[in-house]
């Protein structure tokens, strides 16, 4: 897996447990973080509304197929691509008889 380097704040209170934590596991903070943030993800990514709302950000562009299909899945991100090319041929078909 590549990385990344990613630069943030963190509130001071936030470091100084992160720092006792990291030195009861035996892990440095990067390694914490990680864990922290995987396990947040998780417990998001089940949320319904969630996988809702990163659908949507699909359908507006937003993001791409391999990013919709890490969230909700391959077979649900196939099934919703097939339903966007429907919508968007419905769209096009829409404005043709428009012209007319």
């Amino acid at each position: 897996m590549s990385t990344k380097r990613v630069n943030f704040r963190l509130p001071e209170e936030l470091v100084d447990h992160a720092d006792i934590a990291a030195a009861v596991t035996h892990k440095n903070r990067t390694e914490l973080l990680i864990e922290a943030l995987r396990r947040y993800l998780e417990e998001i990514e089940a949320e319904e509304s969630f996988r809702e709302a990163v659908v949507e950000l699909y359908l507006d562009d937003e993001i791409d197929f391999d990013k919709l299909s890490e969230v909700i899945g391959r077979q649900d991100a196939e099934a919703v691509r097939a339903s966007k090319q429907v919508l968007d041929r419905g769209e096009e078909l829409a404005d043709k008889l428009a012209d007319l």
